[in-house]
C-alpha cells in the first residue's frame, strides 16, 4: 500500500468543521418516544436506556464468573447469569486511548490514528455520542476520557486534563463529569464545563475513594433522567483496577479481604523479561518483589468495583427503569501480572487482550445467554446501537453482533483482528505486532523480526506452546497468514513502524489522519484552546 502523507488539504475549513460537528444539522428522524419493536415482538413507546460501564485494566480471567475463585465479584457474576456473556471478547489494541477511540468510532486503530496513548483524536468521526444525541437521548459521561491530551506527562495540567465543551466531546453534549487521565484514587478530580478541577465529595467521608464518588454521581444522574420522558444513556468510565496498587491507593473497606490472600504464579509466569516488551511492559526487580501485594490491591479494587456496580443496579431497579435499560459491563484491556515475562498490557496474550463483555437487558435478552462470537472493540458501538434499534454510522468498520446477544443466528467475524502500532505512549519502533484470535486459536506476528506465534487456546489456555514450527499445523498457519493479509488490505494497514505514524499522521500529537484518510481542523482547535485556556 502507498503511504499517504499530510497536506494542507487535510485541515478542513473552520465553517465546514463546525457544521459537521453541529448535531442539529443532520438530526435523524428518531424521536425519543418513537415506537420501538423489542426482540420479543412487543412494541414499546420508549426506546431502551443505555448504561455503559467500563473498568480500566480488568481482565476476563480475574472475574468470578470466568472461574477465578479468588475474585469477589458477586454482582458482576449476577450480570453474567442474568444476561448475555460474550466469552471471546478482546480489546483490539490493548491500551487505554486506542480502545476508547475504537469504542467511540467503531473503527480500527489504523483508521482512528490513535496509534499510541496521549494523542488527541480528531473530532471528524461520527461517534457513539453523536448517534445517541441525535436519537434524542439524554447523555451523561462520568470518569476517564483519555482522548484529549496531546502531551506525554503533565496529566494534571488543565490543558491536558480538561476536554472543552464542543466537538472534542464527540457528541456527549449532556451531563459531563470527566477528566482525561489520572489514577490517584484518593486525590482525584473531574471537570464539568470549565477548566477548573472539582474534587470528589461524599457525605461524611473526608477522602472519598474515586469510584465510590463516581457511582454516587451516576446514581444522581440516573434518578434525574428516569423522571424525564426521554431515554437516557450514561457512560461510566471507572479508573480501577488500573495501577498503582499500593495500599494507599486501594479501597480501605476492601483491602482487608485480600491482605492475606496468596496468589501463586500462573503456569505461564516467567521472571525472565520478554524481549518484545516496551518500557511499560518491562517488569523490573521491584515489580517482581511487590507482585503479591500488587495482585492483592488489584483484587481489592475489583471487589470495590463490583460493589459499586451492585449499587448502580439497585438504583436503576428502584427507579423503575431496570427492565427497559441495556446495561453493558466491560473493560478496556487486561493485565499480564508476569505472564510470559511481562507486566501491564499492549500485547495479544489473553491476560492483556481478553476482557469481560456482559449485556443485561430484562426486556430483550434471556438470562444465561452465552455467545462465543469473536467480539472486538470496533464491533461494540454497532452491536449496542443495533440492540437499541438505532442506525450505525456509515463509516464504522465493526460488525453489528446484537443478534448474538439475542441468541439469534447470523453472520459473525471469522476472527478478531488485533493491532499494536508502537510503544504504549512513546514514539518508539520495534514493538509493533498484528494478531488474529478466533474461537480456538491466536495467531500473531512481530514486525521487527517477523517472528510468528500460533496458540491453541482451547487445549493450551495459558498459551505456552507455540505451534508455529509444528508441521501438523502448517496448513492452519498459512490460513491465518492469508487471513491477516486480507484483513490488513481491507484496512489499508501497511504494518508500518511507530515513528512513521508520527511523521505521516500526526502534528504535535494531534491526529491528522489515519490509513483511510481523515482531517483535523487545527485552526478551529487553536481557537478552542485559546478561548478556554488563554
Amino acid at each position: 500500500m502507498k503511504h499517504l502523507g499530510h497536506s494542507r488539504r487535510d485541515i478542513i475549513p473552520r465553517r465546514r468543521f463546525l457544521e459537521r460537528s453541529a448535531l442539529g444539522t443532520a438530526a435523524l428522524a428518531l424521536g425519543p418516544t418513537a415506537a420501538f419493536e423489542r426482540p420479543n415482538g412487543a412494541v414499546a413507546g420508549k426506546r431502551p436506556n443505555l448504561i455503559y460501564v467500563f473498568a480500566d485494566q480488568l481482565r476476563y480471567l480475574s472475574c468470578g464468573y470466568a472461574g477465578d475463585k479468588r475474585a469477589h465479584t458477586p454482582n458482576i457474576d449476577r450480570l453474567a447469569a442474568g444476561g448475555a456473556s460474550f466469552q471471546n471478547c478482546v480489546s483490539m489494541t490493548p491500551v487505554c486511548s486506542a480502545y476508547r477511540a475504537s469504542l467511540m468510532t467503531g473503527k480500527y486503530t489504523t483508521t482512528t490514528g490513535m496509534v499510541i496513548n496521549e494523542l488527541r483524536l480528531s473530532p471528524e468521526h461520527e461517534c457513539f455520542g453523536h448517534a445517541l444525541t441525535r436519537a434524542g437521548y439524554a447523555t451523561g459521561y462520568i470518569g476517564k476520557w483519555h482522548l484529549w491530551a496531546n502531551q506525554l506527562g503533565r496529566h494534571d495540567d488543565d490543558r491536558n486534563a480538561f476536554t472543552p465543551p464542543g466537538p472534542y466531546r464527540l457528541g456527549f453534549d449532556g451531563y459531563w463529569a470527566a477528566y482525561n487521565f489520572h489514577h490517584q484514587n484518593y486525590s482525584g478530580y473531574y471537570y464539568t464545563d470549565r477548566p477548573e478541577k472539582t474534587r470528589y465529595r461524599r457525605p461524611g467521608v473526608e477522602r472519598p475513594f474515586e469510584p465510590d464518588a463516581q457511582t454516587d454521581m451516576a446514581i444522581d444522574f440516573l434518578n434525574g433522567a428516569a423522571r424525564d420522558d426521554a431515554p437516557f444513556s450514561l457512560f461510566l468510565s471507572y479508573g480501577t483496577p488500573h495501577d498503582p496498587w499500593g495500599w494507599d491507593n486501594c479501597p480501605t473497606d476492601f483491602s482487608d479481604m485480600f491482605r492475606d490472600v496468596r496468589f501463586p504464579g500462573a503456569p505461564n509466569f516467567s521472571a525472565v523479561q520478554d524481549p518484545y516488551a516496551d518500557g511499560w511492559g518491562t517488569m523490573g526487580q521491584r515489580y517482581l518483589n511487590d507482585l503479591q501485594q500488587y495482585q492483592q490491591g488489584y483484587y481489592a479494587m475489583t471487589a470495590n468495583l463490583d460493589w459499586n456496580i451492585g449499587r448502580l443496579i439497585d438504583a436503576v431497579r428502584k427507579s423503575g427503569e431496570l427492565d427497559n435499560t441495556i446495561l453493558v459491563f466491560t473493560s478496556d484491556h487486561g493485565e499480564m501480572f508476569g505472564a510470559h515475562g511481562r507486566r501491564a498490557k499492549n500485547i495479544f496474550y489473553d491476560e492483556a487482550a481478553r476482557v469481560p463483555f456482559l449485556v443485561h437487558w430484562p426486556d430483550g435478552i434471556s438470562p444465561g445467554t452465552v455467545s462465543d462470537a469473536c467480539l472486538n472493540t470496533p464491533d461494540i458501538m454497532p452491536t449496542v446501537l443495533g440492540l437499541m434499534g438505532l442506525p450505525v454510522p456509515d463509516a464504522a468498520e465493526g460488525m453489528d453482533l446484537s443478534r448474538c446477544a439475542l441468541a439469534q443466528e447470523g453472520p459473525e467475524p471469522e476472527a478478531a483482528l488485533m493491532q499494536n502500532t508502537g510503544a504504549c505512549a512513546a514514539w518508539q519502533d520495534g514493538y509493533e505486532w498484528r494478531a488474529l484470535r478466533d474461537k480456538q486459536f491466536t495467531y500473531a506476528i512481530y514486525r521487527k523480526d517477523n517472528s510468528e506465534l500460533l496458540f491453541d487456546n482451547r487445549n493450551d489456555p495459558y498459551q505456552m506452546h507455540n505451534l508455529f514450527a509444528d508441521k501438523a499445523h502448517a496448513e492452519r498457519l498459512e490460513h491465518y497468514r492469508q487471513m491477516l493479509q486480507r484483513r490488513m488490505r481491507e484496512l489499508n494497514d501497511d504494518f508500518a513502524c511507530c515513528t512513521w505514524y508520527r511523521d505521516q499522521w500526526t502534528l504535535d500529537r494531534n491526529i491528522l489522519r489515519g490509513a483511510k484518510g481523515g482531517r483535523h481542523d487545527l485552526e478551529s482547535l487553536a481557537e478552542i484552546v485559546r478561548k478556554q485556556f488563554d
